[in-house]
């Protein structure tokens, strides 16, 4: 009764029901080349002859104890071949109530294979590595900033001293790498950015007031807006200034004895310009310590060194706010910095101490494989290593054009020996993405494909069922793949996807 076909973990993009030799009828799914199962137009009822083919349908425990349920449970378990005798028994009836005329044959080896191709769909991982080439570095739907190693296999110290061989504290691994690395006097790691804003705000605005620049009450990643943010810090926002303009005298104008924090947003994935002005993060220090209230700086990206000859010389580093005056300053892991996501608060000794004894730390900390990642990379910003060249978000950020038309050009002569594919090279542009640099292009050189016999729509859905998927862009009708996003240790299981997209 076993039909020969993919074994787990290899059910190519193309076993569809076509290469079964089934039906392309999304109604009934079932082999119709020669029109044996027609569809009755709908009509008001259910007919007589609808209703006695419904009772000819099995119950699910008879359709299992049969020869293709019971070969089916040898490969996959009971509960899977269950659920999808299931949905096939709900799709049939209703398709039954709708006019169709016959029942498919359910113990037939093409039924059969039909069920098995079902169960190898639903058991494909739903999450999985990609290659991006959109050219978008940081791209948020893509999981951000790839990480430079693997890290965090077997048993830790995440929370043991070795030397003392008592408990420990996870922030230890990674407070002295971002205090070396910023100039910081603390550091504290929770989940996400968003998280590090919302807990520096409830340590120490919780009742009070929270002044912020109307110019910055942005909205961040899936429509999370920073005024709702501040909401749930429990504070009272006090918005100065306007939208384009604000002045250093709007916040002295409105702080007042229930002020407790300035909050400035740098503009990493924003942009207003043209009749523009705010006073510079200096002028925002001496005025909170004037005051005598917290100065936070959610500075967004994450740059911790600078970049001489990039395209990020504009966006100012980690360590630069710290030096300017800002009490806090709260950063992510999985922007500029190259690490996994994370939100990172460093800032004064005493308030990153504060933080620490908020309960609201707790529930919002970093967890045992992020911290391992975001330690792991940390690592490859001290000496003697080259971040430029061992962090990937940096090494595509600074990667010299030339290099990237390399590594474009070798695979164009792959792509060149099939017949179905047209491709050229050309120049292009990249950008930095993911909530950083959004008007900073990148030289780029990509790859603009035609196939035959396919749109550049059909072609991007073939790629991104491949193993593993491809992700690039169309523009100008056709197929576009970027390679200062495509790694380098990427480029064989490139061509493999787009050969076997092709066939």
């Amino acid at each position: 009764m076993l039909l020969e076909g993919p074994r787990p973990g290899s059910l190519p993009w193309h076993t569809t029901y076509a290469h079964l030799k089934l039906s392309h009828c999304a109604v009934c799914r079932v082999n119709n080349s020669n029109n044996r199962y027609k569809i009755w137009p709908n009509v008001a009822g259910i007919t007589t002859m609808a209703q006695e083919l419904l009772r000819q349908l099995p119950s699910i425990d008879k359709w299992l104890s049969s020869e293709p349920g019971n070969a089916l449970c040898t490969e996959f378990s009971h509960s899977e071949v269950a659920d999808v005798m299931r949905e096939h028994l709900v799709s049939l009836r209703k398709n039954l109530e709708k006019g169709l005329k016959k029942i498919p044959a359910l113990q037939s080896d093409e039924y059969f294979a039909l069920l098995r191709a079902d169960l190898f769909a639903r058991r494909q991982k739903s999450l999985r590595g990609a290659i991006n080439a959109t050219g978008i570095i940081i791209h948020t739907n893509l999981g951000r900033a790839p990480l430079a190693r693997e890290v965090a296999r077997g048993y830790s110290n995440l929370e043991f001293d070795l030397e003392s061989g008592k408990r420990g504290s996870r922030d230890e691994h990674v407070e002295s790498l971002l205090t070396q690395l910023t100039g910081a006097e603390g550091a504290l790691v929770v989940n996400n950015c968003a998280a590090a804003v919302l807990v520096a705000l409830n340590t120490f605005a919780r009742a009070g007031e929270i002044l912020i620049s109307r110019g910055e009450l942005v909205e961040i990643g899936g429509s999370f807006r920073l005024p709702d943010v501040i909401n749930r810090s429990g504070g009272h926002m006090i918005e100065v200034g306007t939208t384009n303009k604000t002045a250093l005298h709007d916040y002295a104008d409105a702080s007042g004895e229930a002020t407790r924090v300035l909050l400035s947003v740098h503009p990493s994935n924003y942009r207003i310009v043209g009749f523009t002005a705010k006073p510079s993060l200096r002028e925002l220090a001496k005025l909170s310590n004037k005051k005598k209230i917290v100065l936070i700086e959610d500075l967004g990206s994450g740059k911790l060194i600078d970049f001489k000859s990039s395209f990020l010389a504009s966006e100012p580093t980690v360590a630069h706010s710290v030096a300017q005056g800002a009490d806090l300053v709260t950063f992510s892991g999985d922007k500029i910095l190259g690490g996994p996501q994370a939100g990172i608060i460093v800032g004064k000794a005493e308030l990153i101490d504060a933080i620490k004894r908020n309960p609201m730390s707790r529930a919002m900390r970093i967890d045992k494989l992020s911290l391992a990642a975001l330690n792991a990379t940390l690592r490859l910003y001290m000496p003697p290593n080259d971040p430029l060249k061992r962090i990937p978000v940096l090494r595509m950020i600074s990667e010299d054009k030339v290099s990237v038309r390399q590594r474009a050009t070798n695979v164009l002569k792959k792509l060149k020996k099939h017949s179905t594919i047209e491709c050229s090279l050309d120049d292009d542009v990249s950008y930095a993405g993911g909530g950083s640099l959004p008007m900073n292009e990148i030289p780029t050189t990509v790859i603009r494909l035609q196939v035959k016999g396919l749109t550049p729509n059909d072609f991007a859905k073939r790629l991104r069922e491949t193993e593993p998927p491809v992700i690039g862009r169309i523009a100008n009708d056709k197929f576009v793949l970027d390679f200062r996003t495509v790694l380098p240790r990427d480029v064989t299981d490139l061509i493999a996807s787009i050969e076997d997209a092709i066939q």
